[in-house]
């Protein structure tokens, strides 16, 4: 039986409602300001959202696994300060990017065998590594470092095939981190694990060693991250670098539809999430409106977010309704002409 146009609409809104939010907003400051379609402009809100994206995927499974890292915002500082150093020193590009990614996973396998072999909170545990992982970037580095060279900057300003290279490793990490969800039996672990872990360990699933890797994933990409925003900026501000960036990937992780509970979420959703925050942030700037308000409008994303999330929810459930009624009207009909007949 075919689903009523209607109804069909209304299920793409109730599963996909930031995507059509996005596209509303594209077009009304593309109308207001001309620019947003700009090709200089969107190169620069990719290369936002690229950073910001390549974190938030290992984040959204942390989330659907029922787990958080506050710790990536410190991270991204102690790795970029690490590759840093490395290139200011005269270091090779490549040492100074597998440093960072390196620095990046000792934090994420501090953060695992605190939060997975001696249970304490996640919530409590990469808060504190949020603060100690700062402190010891500003140890490391108390003046900005800076003068990192053409070579290491590729990594940030380059290009390849006429798109940014940090959009290329985003795009990558996007897709290997949606098929890993949807087409191994370990993706589909994370989300029993985040739907009840006592069910999910009486099954058989590695309720432990599953949310260690993804700490360790999660720890990687930020260090990546790291070493991509100093390539980029050309200069390692131990106290400036990443500060609230843990905000900012969690606001887009729960924007594109990610269960702050565990259980539910995609990549795709993450994407949306991601793009929406930084084309909301790029629409402010475009329209002059003064910087703090786009910390004021992140807030009210992430309260919209919660909320559009219980509206679409109970908008799911109803119109799952709807169509059992409907099946269950077709049913009886056919089963009383084949009755009569």
């Amino acid at each position: 039986m075919k689903m009523h146009p209607g109804r069909r609409l209304l299920y793409f809104v109730a599963e996909n409602p930031l995507l059509l939010l996005l596209i509303v907003l594209v077009v009304v400051v593309q109308l207001l300001t001309g620019a947003v379609l700009n090709p200089g402009n969107l190169r620069g809100v990719g290369l936002d959202a690229a950073i910001i994206a390549i974190v938030a995927a290992p984040m959204a499974m942390l989330f659907i696994a029922g787990y958080i890292d506050f710790s990536v915002g410190s991270v991204l500082a102690l790795s970029g300060v690490v590759a840093g150093s490395i290139m200011a020193g005269g270091g090779d590009p490549a040492a100074a990017i597998i440093a960072a990614i390196v620095v990046g996973m000792v934090v994420g396998l501090a953060n695992a065998i605190f939060t997975t072999v001696f249970g304490l909170s996640a919530f409590v545990t990469t808060l504190g590594s949020l603060l100690a992982v700062r402190g010891v970037a500003q140890l490391l580095a108390p003046l900005p470092v800076s003068g990192f060279g053409d070579a290491f900057g590729y990594l940030g300003v380059g290009t390849l095939a006429t798109v940014p290279l940090a959009i290329w490793i985003a795009v990558i990490v996007l897709i290997l981190s949606s098929l890993f969800l949807s087409r191994t039996p370990a993706g589909r672990h994370v989300y029993a694990i985040g739907v009840s872990r006592e069910a999910a360990y009486l099954s058989g699933i590695k309720v432990k060693a599953i949310p260690f890797a993804l700490y360790l994933f999660s720890g990687a990409m930020a260090g990546l991250a790291g070493a991509i925003t100093v390539a980029r900026l050309n200069s390692a501000p131990a106290g400036q670098l990443g500060q609230g960036f843990e905000l900012t990937v969690i606001t887009a992780v729960l924007l594109g539809g990610v269960a702050l509970t565990g259980g539910s979420g995609s990549i795709f959703g993450v994407l949306i999430g991601v793009l929406f925050l930084g084309l909301l942030n790029n629409a402010l700037v475009l329209l002059n409106v003064p910087s703090f308000w786009q910390d004021v409008a992140s807030g009210l994303a992430l309260i919209a977010a919660i909320g559009l999330a219980l509206v679409t929810g109970k908008l799911r459930q109803r119109l799952v309704v709807l169509e059992a009624r409907t099946l269950l009207r077709s049913s009886d009909t056919t089963t009383a002409e084949k009755v009569s007949s």
